[in-house]
């Protein structure tokens, strides 16, 4: 094997390229080279130590099965990245945990199978579908408070009716940690309760990509789309944002979603950012997004957090006092899953040091485990565009106009790289603030982060502006 293993990483390549799209590969997976098999172990080489980041970041799930296929179920992946010191040149070895993102489920092992397998064991009306539902995750577990009283009216009231299309889809977006998943997971476990023959599957969306991989690599694409359509009533998908840029998965997942929606069946999406803010997506699939509803879960206000606090503590056997959870609840102002931490925190130390929980105890768990308070403001667009602006001696004004003039097209495209890599805005936010299309945005990215690699004017721009965005975001 170790003497082909270049034509087979071309065939990885080319079932990679079908999957993320001309643009990603031409980015990201066209620099790469296959330098060494050895000990069943592939070696990449890679421009930049970036380019590593990114893979096991974005793309490690799909790298990992597309290697599987070509290599082997024991492969492992390693890095090459050329370093650059003074006049010389070298290369510093990495290696990848090539962590399996196979998922052993009855559901997965059904999208392997032959087409005839899909149509048994239920008196011809389609195989039985694994729901993937935590029981725990109800609603009667799930904490009310003002700050998400009206994402979990609509959540209960799809689930009490899963056959009215007032809220189809669904679409629940928030911060990390603040519940999205317990409360469409709730959605699913309450019409299983009611019905329990509702074909229901929740699905993080990465799941779903590594699914849709799985039926590339055996042609079966169509039996794919074909399996949700038929076999699925309500669709709950996780972490949409995670397809972002997989513009095969994207296009693979369009039909799924039309023909559910157009046959009365509920789909409902948890996701980090609104619809209008998603990266790489088709403007029609954005577009259906908004048929329903969306609707924010915001990080739980004061006597919310209360309320989870009392909830945990009871749960867990714990007696906290009123100042305890005053204490907890004024000092931990972010998520659902960092107070969940404090409390099972409290727990751990008061069964191990046989102790009762005090406020001076509270107060240690609560220095490991909360977040301290940020000294900087964050960086916003305008911090970038004025860092800019004074570098490359321009007025602000001149960047928002349609001149090409370079210095201002340098400027511009400067302004794009950053924006991406120092805030959260979406590349379609990014162009509306410039006047600019998404796919120029797109462009103005890859171009700066192309031209960074060898051209030391932009290197010193990009680092000389980063470092005056810092200083700005410290005053």
């Amino acid at each position: 094997m170790n003497g082909d293993y270049r034509e087979k990483w071309n065939r990885c390549l080319e079932i990679i390229k079908d999957n993320v799209g001309e643009e990603h590969f031409s980015t990201w997976f066209s620099p790469a080279r296959a330098i060494r098999y050895e000990d069943n172990k592939l070696t990449l080489a890679l421009p930049s130590k970036f380019f590593m980041e990114e893979y096991e970041d974005r793309f490690l799930g799909l790298i990992s099965s597309v290697l599987r296929k070509e290599f082997g179920p024991s492969v492992q992946l390693g890095y090459e990245v050329e370093v650059i010191g003074g006049d010389k040149k070298s290369a510093v070895n990495y290696a990848s945990p090539m962590r399996s993102h196979a998922v052993d489920t009855k559901f997965m092992q059904s999208i392997q199978r032959p087409a005839s397998d899909f149509m048994k064991s239920q008196g011809g009306k389609g195989v039985e579908v694994d729901p993937q539902l935590n029981p725990a995750m109800t609603f009667e577990n799930y904490c009310l408070g003002d700050s998400n009283k009206l994402p979990y009216t609509i959540a209960h009231y799809i689930a009490e009716n899963p056959n009215k299309s007032d809220f189809n889809p669904f679409f629940l977006y928030g911060s990390v940690g603040v519940g999205k998943t317990h409360l469409i997971q709730a959605i699913g476990i309450r019409i299983k309760e009611k019905n329990p023959r509702a074909r229901i599957l929740f699905l993080p969306m990465r799941q779903f990509q590594n699914m849709y991989v799985n039926a590339v690599m055996n042609q079966k694409v169509p039996m794919f789309i074909n399996w949700f359509q038929q076999e699925v009533d309500i669709l709950l998908i996780d972490d949409l944002q995670e397809i972002s840029g997989m513009t095969k998965t994207a296009e693979t997942f369009f039909p799924i979603f039309n023909h559910m929606h157009l046959n009365g069946k509920q789909l409902v999406f948890t996701c980090d950012r609104p619809p209008v803010e998603l990266d790489g997506f088709e403007d029609r699939l954005i577009d259906r997004f908004k048929w329903g509803v969306t609707e924010e879960l915001p990080k739980p206000d004061y006597n919310l957090r209360r309320n989870i606090l009392k909830f945990k503590a009871q749960k867990n056997g714990l007696a906290l006092s009123d100042d305890i959870i005053d204490c907890i609840a004024s000092g931990a102002a972010g998520s659902v899953r960092e107070l969940e931490g404090i409390v099972m925190g409290l727990l751990t130390r008061s069964i191990t040091l046989n102790c009762p929980v005090t406020l001076e105890l509270t107060k240690e768990v609560m220095r490991h485990t909360v977040k301290s308070a940020p000294t900087t403001k964050p960086i916003n667009f305008d911090m970038i565009v004025d860092a800019t602006a004074e570098y490359y001696k321009l007025n602000p004004d001149v960047i928002f106009t349609k001149s090409r003039v370079r210095e201002i097209a340098d400027a511009r495209q400067v302004i794009m790289y950053l924006s991406h890599d120092l805030t959260g805005l979406s590349s379609s936010a990014i162009g509306a603030k410039l006047n600019r299309r998404h796919a120029t945005v797109l462009h103005g990215i890859t171009a700066v982060q192309d031209r960074i690699k060898y051209a030391k004017d932009v290197q010193e721009a990009v680092t000389t502006i980063r470092m005056e965005i810092n200083r700005m975001a410290k005053l």
